[in-house]
């Protein structure tokens, strides 16, 4: 019943895909940081979807650290994750400022700390973190290799489209996980709110096979009671690019052209 559920729901996003709208127009915005990207837009209320540059946006890459979800989730439903309170103690190895120190769940979701999420994959361990990997169907399944990076080493690899589906799920309790661990998901993924939007992500910095950055920007940004999805993918052969400062400028500037920001959607 759970594979029907699951194929039901995949099946249902992937005919969104196909037969609504390009956003051709949102070129630009790539072309500005000359970057190759994808742009997903899932209207939850109108049950409509559009997407620049459909061929990458069916296309898989490594999900770098839009992984933390689903290791956030996973962590607190076995209890490895206690609360977003749980202290990791910092190992003494010196990475960057925002790592560097003791973290709560909660600060290591914000800073994108690799070394505490790795801790909780290692806690978690191999079989049972393959049990809820491919009860997701998170992508194509792959967690090869260390325990600890699958997800940043190109084994494990999802789509646009496989991760707008996933985000829209969590958004609604659709996931098998129990409503107070994905509140927690949800409440940490909130970037900025105020009284006209809340905009909610989660980022994600990571390198293909040839060595080119690739950047993901997946969350929700909600106007009026009313969810709109989205999933920014985007790659980069140059290194000196600030791919930590322009992804959120592009999707910014994207949402912003289709008139968010001013709590009138």
């Amino acid at each position: 019943m759970k594979k029907l559920l699951y194929l039901f729901l995949a099946v249902a996003l992937f005919s969104c895909t196909l037969n609504k709208p390009k956003n051709d127009d949102l070129k630009k915005y790539f072309d500005e940081y000359k970057v190759v990207g994808t742009f997903g837009l899932y209207d939850n209320g109108r049950g409509e979807f559009s997407v620049y540059n459909m061929d990458r946006f069916k296309q898989r890459f490594l999900p770098a650290s839009t992984f933390k979800i689903v290791n956030s989730l996973i962590g607190l439903q076995t209890g490895v994750i206690v609360n977003e309170k749980m202290v990791i103690k910092w190992d003494g190895v010196k990475r960057r400022d925002a790592w560097d120190k003791d973290l709560t769940m909660a600060e290591a979701f914000k800073v994108s700390a690799v070394p505490y999420y790795q801790e909780v994959a290692r806690r978690i361990g191999r079989d049972t973190m393959k049990l809820w990997i491919d009860s997701l169907k998170y992508g194509n399944m792959n967690i090869s290799g260390p325990i600890d990076s699958f997800w940043l080493n190109n084994k494990l690899k999802i789509s646009p489209d496989e991760e707008l589906g996933l985000i829209k799920r969590l958004y609604f309790n659709q996931l098998p996980f129990q409503q107070t661990y994905t509140d927690i998901v949800k409440k940490v993924m909130i970037q900025e709110q105020n009284s006209n939007y809340t905009l909610a992500y989660k980022t994600g910095w990571g390198f293909d096979e040839q060595n080119n950055s690739i950047g993901w920007m997946v969350g929700w940004i909600e106007e009026n009671n009313h969810p709109y999805f989205f999933v920014l993918n985007m790659q980069t052969a140059d290194k000196d690019f600030d791919m930590f400062n322009n992804r959120v400028k592009i999707l910014k500037n994207i949402l912003t052209d289709k008139g968010f920001f001013k709590g009138e959607k």
